[in-house]
C-alpha cells in the first residue's frame, strides 16, 4: 500500500482481530491508503474525524450504527460496503439521497448454527465451571443435563433455525418452534412441532431465539415468557440483543427463574465493563463471535476487495437497496 493524492482511502471499521491488514487488496486497480480501526468508536466526533477523509468505508456487519446523521458528516464517502447482503443498523435510504453507493458481501450461516450449539452445550453440561474447577485442582463439581429426550423451542424458524433444528433432531430431542408467521405446514416440512408462543416457553427445556430484530420483535422475550419457563430450563442468544428485554433476563437469571442464558448478542456492543450479565454465574457470554470463522472472514473480504474493485471500474455490484 503507498500514499499519495491519487490514493484511494479506504476505512475498514472494527477490525478488531486486524484482518484488513492480511487481505490481499491487490485486485482494487488504484493504490490504497486503508485505515484500519481496531478499536470500536462510538458514532461521535472522533469517528468523524477519523473517517472525514475517506472514500470508502467498510462496516463489518453492525458492529457501528451508520445512521443519516454520521452519513451527513462524511463528504467524501462515496463508496460504504457492509458484510453480509443487508445490514440494519445502515441508514441506506439516507446513504443513497447523498449520492453515496452502498454494497454487501456474500456471507455463512452455518458458524451462527456451531456457535448456538456451543453455547447450548456449555449450559448443558456446566462446562465453564468445569473447566475453571479443573485448573484449581478440584474434580467433577456438577451434574450435566442431557439433550437427548429434551425438548428444543426455537424462536424463528428461517435459515438459521431450521439448521439447529435439524441438530437438534440428530440429538434425539423433541424440536417445537413458534414465530408469528410461521405455519403448521412449512414446520412440518422441518420435521418440527408448531406451537403457540407461551407454549412454546412452557415446555422448551432449551429456548434459542433466531429472529430478525425489527420494531415489532424488540423485546419479544420479556417478563412474561421469562416467568413461563421452566426453573431448569435455558434461553440462548445469538441472533439480536434488542430481541430480549435485558433487564427482565437480568432479573430472571439474578432471581434464579431459569437456570441460565448463553448470550453472544446484547442491547449495547461491545458490552460495556461492569455491565450486570457479567457478574452472574448462571451466564455463558461470548462477543458476538457468531459469523467470526475463518471461512465466513475470507468471503467477507473477497467481496469487500471485489465490490471496491467494481466501484473503481465503474460497474459497482451486489448493491443493497432500501
Amino acid at each position: 500500500m503507498t500514499t499519495g493524492a491519487q490514493n484511494l482511502k479506504i476505512a475498514v471499521l472494527d477490525d478488531y482481530q486486524g484482518i484488513a491488514e492480511t487481505v490481499d487488496w491487490s485486485p482494487v486497480p488504484r493504490p490504497i491508503d486503508l485505515l484500519a480501526i481496531r478499536e470500536h468508536l462510538d458514532p461521535a466526533d472522533e469517528l468523524v474525524a477519523r473517517l472525514a477523509d475517506r472514500e470508502v468505508v467498510v462496516a463489518m456487519r453492525e458492529r457501528t450504527p451508520i445512521d443519516a446523521d454520521l452519513l451527513s458528516r462524511l463528504p467524501s464517502l462515496k463508496l460504504l460496503v457492509t458484510t453480509g447482503p443487508f445490514n440494519a443498523a445502515i441508514d441506506v435510504a439516507a446513504a443513497h439521497r447523498l449520492g453515496i453507493t452502498v454494497c454487501g458481501t456474500g456471507g455463512a450461516i452455518t458458524p451462527t448454527v456451531e456457535l448456538t450449539w456451543a453455547l447450548i452445550h456449555a449450559l448443558q453440561r456446566n462446562l465453564l465451571v468445569e473447566d475453571a474447577a479443573v485448573r484449581d485442582g478440584r474434580w467433577q463439581q456438577t451434574v450435566g443435563f442431557d439433550l437427548a429426550g429434551a425438548t428444543l423451542g426455537l424462536v424463528g424458524l428461517g435459515r438459521i433455525g431450521r439448521l439447529v433444528a435439524a441438530v437438534g433432531r440428530a440429538y434425539g430431542m423433541r424440536v417445537t418452534a413458534w414465530s408469528p408467521h410461521l405455519t403448521a405446514e412449512r414446520a412440518a416440512e422441518e420435521q418440527v412441532e408448531l406451537c403457540d408462543r407461551r407454549g412454546l416457553f412452557e415446555t422448551a427445556d432449551v429456548v434459542s431465539i433466531h429472529m430478525a430484530l425489527a420494531e415489532s420483535t424488540r423485546g419479544l422475550v420479556g417478563r412474561a415468557e421469562l416467568a413461563a419457563m421452566k426453573p431448569t430450563a435455558v434461553l440462548v442468544n445469538t441472533s439480536r440483543g434488542g430481541l430480549i428485554d435485558e433487564p427482565a433476563l437480568i432479573e430472571a437469571l439474578r432471581a434464579r427463574r431459569i437456570r441460565g442464558a448463553g448470550l453472544d448478542v446484547y442491547g449495547q456492543e461491545p458490552l460495556p465493563a461492569g455491565h450486570p450479565l457479567a457478574a452472574l454465574t448462571n451466564t455463558v457470554l461470548t462477543p458476538h463471535l457468531g459469523y467470526v470463522t475463518q471461512r465466513c472472514m475470507s468471503v467477507f473480504y473477497r467481496d469487500i476487495v471485489d465490490d471496491i474493485a467494481h466501484y473503481c471500474a465503474g460497474t459497482p455490484r451486489r448493491l443493497v437497496t432500501i
